[in-house]
């Protein structure tokens, strides 16, 4: 009864408009603190003792200091030139095909993921170069809105991720190990949709060809060598051992900074403070989100949610595949109504008990929840990459969620293939790791 009433004061909370922060810590708090919920030889100084420590051990991890860093690195990539000289590169290799600079777009967005790990931020570096761009050649705000987005989704998926980041602290999983299981999966979307985009472009004559020359494919990627070296910095550290994923981070803030500043000289050390407070503010949130939900995991689990759970799940005698899908379809769900981080931290503790009865690798679990909560951020009502692309295109949510829809159904598709068949994202993490 008391797990039924958080979750529904929450939900109760959230519709209302309340910060979700807020929605997921005041209802936790406020039973934790009821008559009747704990046993009376508990003292409510003790209840408020435990609340504040569950607080402070949610945030207290040296692995979530990569969350705000690599959200700086996002906010210096933004405006130190580091995206438009990606997307000329890009649109010097795939420009002369039908929809080239929408290929181009995606094609950027999947190098860029490699950098900031925020899909958010990505879809605000390329939408806000390649937008205009794209209906200056004819494409119509709303497709080009949802290209971006598309392509920004990605962001989570190719590492760096945060919220594998954040997946990999709650479940004590190696998050090395999950950046490498989403790398092919990564791939995969970001070849669908732009396969998609191109496809959509040809039928309907959206944009303008440019003629392909080795000349203009030499010189932009001169001009983006140092912008394509990021990603093999941060990627290469990772995946190699040489560093940790929050010292990938760091050294992504500092590599973003000295093509910004000293390469490109895009980026002024006056915009610094500014474009930091902006990031941070961010970054908070979703400390502040993951804090929260501590206190909010730490009630379900003193009212037995996990057994819970498991009584449940044997009471629907589903084969593994079918409690897999079933599990997928969830998250599906909750990836529309929910924020990612929100998502992530309420359903990961309890979901993340049924690997064994689905027979999943727990690093292939936590890729398909990332790949699960990256198509909710392209789906109405709460699909963060669509609000970026709305803002920029200046587009409605009905208007952007007409065009996004033969991606998002691409999408799905990759999904069930990244379910049903394991290689696709156990295979770079075995090699590497096992």
């Amino acid at each position: 009864m008391i797990i039924v009433l958080a979750f529904g004061l929450m939900f109760l909370l959230m519709a209302l408009g309340l910060p979700i922060a807020l929605s997921i810590g005041l209802p936790a708090i406020g039973l934790i603190v009821s008559p009747g919920v704990f046993p009376e030889t508990v003292s409510l100084a003790a209840l408020g003792q435990t609340v504040v420590q569950q607080l402070f051990s949610g945030v207290d991890s040296f692995d979530l200091l990569a969350v705000p860093l690599f959200m700086i690195a996002g906010s210096i990539m933004e405006v130190g030139g580091i995206s438009r000289r990606l997307i000329d590169f890009c649109n010097s290799l795939v420009g002369w095909a039908p929809g080239g600079l929408a290929a181009a777009a995606i094609v950027a967005s999947m190098i860029i993921a490699g950098i900031s790990g925020s899909a958010a931020a990505d879809t605000a570096a390329i939408g806000a170069v390649v937008i205009p761009a794209m209906i200056r050649q004819g494409y119509p705000p709303a497709f080009a809105a949802a290209v971006v987005a598309a392509g920004g989704s990605i962001g989570i998926i190719i590492p760096p991720s945060i919220p594998m980041v954040i997946f990999g602290f709650m479940t004590n999983i190696s998050t090395s190990q999950l950046f490498a299981g989403g790398m092919l999966v990564g791939v995969l979307l970001g070849l669908s949709f732009l396969t998609v985009a191109v496809w959509v472009s040809w039928r309907n004559g959206y944009g303008e060809r440019a003629p392909f020359a080795w000349s203009n494919v030499a010189s932009t990627g001169r001009a983006a060598f140092w912008s394509l070296g990021a990603p093999v910095v941060v990627l290469g550290g990772i995946l190699s051992g040489i560093v940790t994923v929050t010292e990938a981070a760091a050294l992504a803030v500092f590599y973003a900074l000295l093509v910004g500043t000293v390469i490109n000289r895009e980026l002024g050390w006056k915009d610094l403070p500014g474009l930091i407070v902006r990031s941070q503010i961010a970054a908070g949130g979703i400390l502040f989100i993951i804090a929260m939900a501590k206190i909010f995991g730490w009630l379900i689990a003193m009212q037995q949610g996990a057994r819970l759970l498991d009584v449940f799940v044997n009471s629907l005698s589903l084969p593994p595949t079918g409690l897999l899908l079933l599990v997928m379809g969830l998250l599906l769900i909750v990836g529309c109504v929910m924020e990612t981080t929100a998502a992530l931290l309420l359903l990961v503790p309890v979901l993340a008990l049924l690997t064994p009865q689905m027979q999943v690798d727990p690093v292939q679990f936590g890729v398909l929840v990332v790949v699960n909560l990256a198509i909710g951020m392209l789906t109405p009502p709460v699909g963060i990459c669509l609000f970026v692309s709305c803002g920029i295109a200046g587009v409605t949510l009905g208007q952007i969620s007409r065009s996004v829809m033969p991606l998002v159904i691409v999408a799905l598709f990759d999904l069930l293939i990244a379910s049903l068949w394991p290689p696709l994202t156990m295979w770079l993490p075995t090699l590497f790791y096992r």
